[in-house]
């Protein structure tokens, strides 16, 4: 299992926190979000997934991940 934190911008509220990590667990990833550092730490399993589909989904979410 890998983790890694990324920087998000553009989340708020409870609402994020739920959209974000729902969204991780449907890829099968953990995902802990941190509104006031604008971070999500997310713990995968590389041969199952790749930081940027993560980075992907979050993004569909509608948040921009650096």
């Amino acid at each position: 299992m890998k983790n890694v934190t990324l920087n998000v911008e553009g989340m708020s509220c409870g609402h994020c926190v739920n959209s974000i990590e729902g969204a991780l667990k449907t890829l099968g990833a953990q995902g802990k979000v941190d509104l006031a550092n604008e971070s999500v730490d997310v713990v995968y399993d590389e041969s199952k997934l790749t930081l940027e589909t993560i980075k992907e989904v979050i993004e569909e979410q509608g948040y921009e991940v650096h």
